[in-house]
């Protein structure tokens, strides 16, 4: 599938996923359909506990009150399965969903995946009814958007 694009409906779904909050693992499925109302910022990232990857999701948990604040969720997306995800949470002080993408269904339906690496780093902003406002997708995997970028998106939705 093709990346969708600023003022595109976001494709919507499904995703199992948890959250580590107070020691706590709470598993959950994640619908984009349940997010419509808030803006959502979808970070696609390679894999658990990989350099690249722990210094951009701690760069999102550290201005997570800022996201928090503007009314904005996010979500972080890989194709590791929901253990690895809990280990990364843990080790990192992750306190936002984890999705699991184990098909490679939604990467495939964002347009991300690529070939060795599973999936292009990407980040997308999604609005308050569902429709892409703004997007980076890496041809590399070892540069993403800093938090300040996607707040200063955010921040233009509300």
């Amino acid at each position: 599938m093709s990346i969708p694009e600023p003022g595109d409906d976001a494709p919507d779904f499904t995703l199992p996923g948890l959250i580590v909050r107070n020691g706590e693992r709470l598993d959950d499925e994640y619908a984009l359909s349940a997010a419509i109302g808030r803006p959502l910022v979808l970070a696609f990232y390679p894999g658990d506990a990989t350099p690249v990857c722990t210094a951009q999701l701690c760069s999102y948990q550290e201005e997570l009150d800022d996201f928090t604040d503007l009314g904005a969720i996010v979500w972080g997306i890989s194709p590791q399965a929901l253990d690895s995800h809990e280990d990364f949470a843990r080790g990192s002080s992750l306190t936002f969903p984890l999705l699991s993408d184990t098909s490679g269904d939604v990467i495939r339906a964002y347009g991300v995946q690529a070939p060795g690496i599973g999936l292009r780093r990407s980040v997308f902003v999604i609005d308050a009814d569902g429709v892409v406002r703004w997007r980076h997708v890496g041809l590399v995997g070892l540069r993403f958007p800093k938090a300040e970028t996607i707040r200063a998106q955010v921040e233009a939705l509300v």
